[in-house]
């Protein structure tokens, strides 16, 4: 609330300005008015010492004119303006000298009246030394008047000077200077600068309401600046760093721009995150048997990750550590979304490449039994026909068509062995669904007991390889329920990032007698042909425990790095 507006502090100023202006001027003016008839009064004073000696003339011979001076002499003794000078604001040695001029002339008077010339001519000397000193502090009284106006002159145009300059100085310092205040804070304010010169708050007035309100308003508009451009900051920061995210996602979408997509492109994948986010270490898990990873477990730094899923089926997690800062968790869940895409694209690839090899496969097979399988059909029917014709008698023709027989059939049974072979067909890309798909009509087949566990990763295999590793262990299998009158029959697959991966094969019946195939079966040859392509050994024993062991060592898989 404003106790002294401006222009009331102005309109008071002024005011005592201007009465004392006029009061100064007025009292000047008042004591020039009443100095106006001081010469008058010097005049009348001067001719009552005239009057004086005129009258001692007459005295001594012109009797005749004595009594109307005397009248003249008393009618100029109290004249008006003579008499004022007998009031209380007159000095008092006018006063008294006048009085005492009044007394002796009553007593000259008498004397003139008596016609005493002697006394008169005696004391008319001091009665006109009398009349000079009245003139004389009449003339001392007029002087005093005039200095008394100049002193009330000079007093008022100093008291004046004096009200001016301490108006000014309070405008100065009460309107001037809070104005230049503000201006400068104004301008400092305009150049983003808020920690300008504290204004002057306490004034009464309205530049003081004014200073208040401005620094409440540079208060809020700091605040308002400061979170503007904590906002800006904040939102260029988010920009880098959505730059950033969008380059370091381009990449990973570059690694996996390939026409096949392979365990080198999720690696790549993960040193672009690895170095891009400066993490300790990074992993990548598919299902329990397959993973990839950089850099180095730290003991004690918690644990992040993420699902990796595609189509809402979680394939895996993407798992982290990082000591110095925190990735950004829509960059890993991108990633993790990217790799999700990267895994179903990698077994899409992979079951196309599986059903073009396995329309490969069956082609061959179409053609052998159209051409190879009708040939020894027909040869079978020759060397039937050829047995009647030849004479029973006939031992050595006999054997010799019996021993073609026998080769025959056990080509022809091998053949059929190698059609179905190539008939196999899988719809699963995945290595344990496939595996579990290729056992389904094997149980079939037989009363005893099968079971799988496979821990070896999908990824870790291409389409053929896979198709490969597969026949290898079919046919173990089918020599299993064929050959060994088994109940059990396991079959485990174990990845190992040391000594390899393994692929077992046991069952509990007889035992395979010798290792040496016999002759006109090819199904151990192939096994081993198989494994080789695999870049692995394929190992054959027998157990201790009774039953066969068939062992496939391959190269330590990159499932688990």
């Amino acid at each position: 609330m404003v106790k002294r507006p401006v222009s009331t502090s102005l309109a008071r100023a002024f005011f005592y300005i201007v009465l004392l202006s006029l009061l100064t001027t007025g009292v000047a003016l008042l004591m020039l008015a009443s100095s106006l008839r001081d010469a008058e009064a010097v005049n009348m004073s001067g001719s009552l010492r005239m009057q004086s000696y005129r009258l001692g003339y007459d005295l001594q011979g012109n009797h005749s004119d004595l009594q109307l001076h005397r009248q003249q002499y008393a009618r100029t003794l109290d004249s008006p303006v003579l008499r004022m000078l007998d009031s209380r604001w007159v000095p008092g040695d006018v006063r008294e000298r006048y009085t005492a001029l009044h007394n002796n002339w009553r007593q000259m008077d008498a004397r003139l009246q008596a016609g005493d010339l002697a006394w008169y001519q005696q004391n008319i000397t001091d009665y006109v030394e009398q009349i000079d000193l009245f003139v004389l502090a009449i003339q001392h009284h007029a002087e005093r008047k005039m200095m008394l106006v100049v002193v009330i002159s000079v007093l008022g145009f100093m008291a004046i000077f004096t009200l001016v300059f301490f108006t000014l100085r309070r405008i100065r310092h009460q309107v001037v200077n809070p104005l230049n205040q503000l201006v400068a804070a104004s301008e400092s304010i305009e150049q983003g600068q808020f920690s300008h010169v504290p204004l002057d708050t306490s004034l009464p007035n309205e530049l003081g309401l004014l200073g208040q309100t401005f620094m409440r308003m540079t208060d809020e508009l700091e605040k308002l600046y400061r979170s503007l451009e904590e906002k800006v900051h904040q939102k260029t920061l988010s920009l880098q760093e959505t730059k950033r995210t969008i380059e370091v996602l381009y990449h990973c979408s570059q690694a996996l721009n390939v026409g096949t997509i392979d365990q080198h492109c999720f690696r790549q994948i993960l040193q672009i995150i690895h170095q891009s986010e400066a993490m300790d270490y990074l992993e990548m898990q598919i299902g329990d048997n397959w993973q990839l990873a950089e850099g180095a477990v730290v003991e004690g730094t918690e644990w992040q990750s993420v699902p990796i899923t595609t189509q809402e089926a979680v394939l895996g997690k993407l798992r982290w550590q990082s000591q110095k800062k925190r990735p950004s968790p829509q960059l890993m869940q991108s990633v993790a979304n990217m790799l999700g895409r990267g895994v179903y694209f990698n077994q899409a690839q992979k079951h196309y490449q599986q059903l073009l090899l396995m329309e490969e496969r069956a082609t061959i097979a179409r053609e052998l039994h159209d051409s190879l399988a009708q040939v020894l059909s027909y040869l079978r029917i020759q060397l039937a026909l050829l047995r009647r014709a030849v004479p029973e008698e006939n031992h050595s023709a006999q054997q010799i068509i019996h021993d073609f027989t026998q080769a025959l059939n056990d080509a022809y049974r091998q053949l059929r062995e190698l059609l179905a072979t190539f008939r196999l067909t899988l719809q699963q890309a995945d290595l344990p669904a496939a595996l579990q798909e290729m056992m389904a009509p094997l149980r079939e087949q037989t009363s005893a007991t099968i079971s799988v566990d496979c821990r070896l990763p999908s990824q870790a295999l291409d389409a053929p390889r896979q198709v490969h590793l597969l026949q290898i262990i079919r046919e173990a299998v089918l020599n299993a329920i064929k050959h060994a009158d088994a109940t059990e029959i396991s079959v485990r697959c174990q990845a190992n990032p040391i000594d390899g991966d393994t692929v077992e094969i046991c069952d509990n019946g007889r035992g395979i007698e010798s290792l040496e195939e016999p002759q006109g079966h090819y199904g151990l040859n192939i096994m081993q042909e198989r494994a080789a392509r695999l870049g692995g050994t394929l190992e054959i024993s027998r157990r201790s425990q009774g039953g066969t062991r068939v062992l496939v060592t391959l190269p330590a898989s990159t499932g688990v790095l």
